[in-house]
């Protein structure tokens, strides 16, 4: 799974420290750090989410996806869209 581009690059690009990684507008749970890949593109890129409605995607064109948080519709992909939860500080795990 990718996200739309953007300037800067991608904050999180190597960063694979246990985790979870959770929208940054409502803090709902996206991705877990095990389900990130290494890449070459500027986007996030992960296997899966942590629950099925995690991300909504909708198709803008075809074979081109914009992905929302599942939760609050905020727009997944930019910079400030994301944020990171160490695992000692995530409830339940």
């Amino acid at each position: 799974m990718s996200f739309c581009s953007f300037f800067g690059g991608e904050v999180y690009k190597d960063h694979f420290q246990p985790g979870v990684y959770v929208c940054s507008k409502c803090d709902h749970q996206l991705f877990n750090s095990r389900s990130k890949y290494e890449h070459s593109s500027p986007w996030p890129a992960f296997t899966q989410t942590i629950h099925e409605d995690s991300v909504s995607k909708h198709e803008e064109r075809p074979g081109a996806y914009k992905v929302r948080c599942g939760k609050c519709g905020n727009g997944l992909g930019h910079d400030s869209s994301l944020k990171f939860v160490p695992k000692d500080k995530v409830d339940g795990q």
